[in-house]
């Protein structure tokens, strides 16, 4: 069950960070609100889910997912780019995440 918590926080993780740039700054209130319960959310679920896992562990592993979740978004939403040592980069950090994973 704190695996599967952890996999939420993340995605919230991934929630918040997107959410940062419809914000515009904070100037708009409905993403403004989005943004700080997917904040909320996340920590919350991070925060449980440590209740069994190793804090090191735990912590890498949901700013993993909240990273490679990000910068693929940030490729699909917003055109940043694709490049091949960008993609190898974040299959760097899915290895990290696995290997973690099966250590744990």
């Amino acid at each position: 069950m704190s695996w599967f918590l952890l996999f939420l926080a993340g995605l919230f993780e991934i929630g918040w960070a997107i959410g940062l740039k419809y914000t515009e700054g904070f100037s708009k209130p409905l993403p403004t609100i989005l943004t700080i319960a997917a904040m909320a959310a996340s920590i919350a679920l991070l925060g449980m889910a440590l209740r069994t896992l190793p804090l090191g562990t735990a912590y890498a592993i949901w700013t993993g997912i909240g990273t490679v979740g990000t910068v693929i978004l940030g490729i699909v939403l917003f055109a940043e780019p694709a490049t091949a040592l960008r993609l190898g980069c974040i299959g760097l950090i899915v290895a990290g995440i696995a290997g973690l994973k099966l250590t744990a």
